[in-house]
């Protein structure tokens, strides 16, 4: 074994102030929790191995939240600095570490989603072409690409409703 995906994914839709804790919980044990267990699990396996790659499927929502999913997005966002940290301590081991970020994907997980949504299999070439280069990112579709931008600016242009005083 030399390529591990960590790609497991809840979406509760739960609001941090009002979604259920336990939803919440959820969020955190599938994307941070999980990730970090099956990373731990596999990569003494990789290593033995001789290297290779962990890929762990983000969001652009590891980078901004929705109100409506809160918790969905601290768990990705988790997620993400937990890989940002795994890259460190797995590339003296010869096992590279990519973050795949995307939008909506067309997935049962989006299907409540009107929005225009990437082909799951033209995401999974570009995440794998990602891992045979070693990239330490892929930011898969132009979505994930605005928000990626967005996070050197100021947060008004991630959350506009921020330039609006508060009354």
């Amino acid at each position: 074994m030399t390529l591990l995906i960590n790609n497991a994914g809840s979406s509760t839709r739960a609001a941090l102030l009002e979604g259920d804790m336990a939803d919440i919980r959820l969020e955190m044990e599938t994307h941070y929790y999980g990730t970090l267990a099956m990373t731990r699990a596999f990569a003494p396996l990789i290593a033995a191995n001789g290297g290779g790659a962990v890929l762990n499927v983000l969001s652009a929502l590891s980078w901004v939240a929705l109100p409506s999913s809160g918790g969905y997005s601290a768990g990705k966002s988790a997620e993400w600095a937990l890989t940002n940290a795994l890259r460190l301590e797995l590339g003296p081991r010869g096992i590279t570490t990519t973050a795949l970020h995307v939008g909506y994907m067309d997935t049962d997980m989006a299907a409540h989603v009107d929005e225009p949504k990437s082909d799951p299999a033209v995401i999974a070439a570009l995440a794998l072409d990602g891992v045979a280069a070693g990239a330490p990112e892929v930011v898969a579709d132009e979505t994930s690409r605005n928000v990626r931008r967005g996070l050197s600016g100021d947060l008004t242009a991630l959350y506009p409703q921020l330039a609006t005083p508060v009354a």
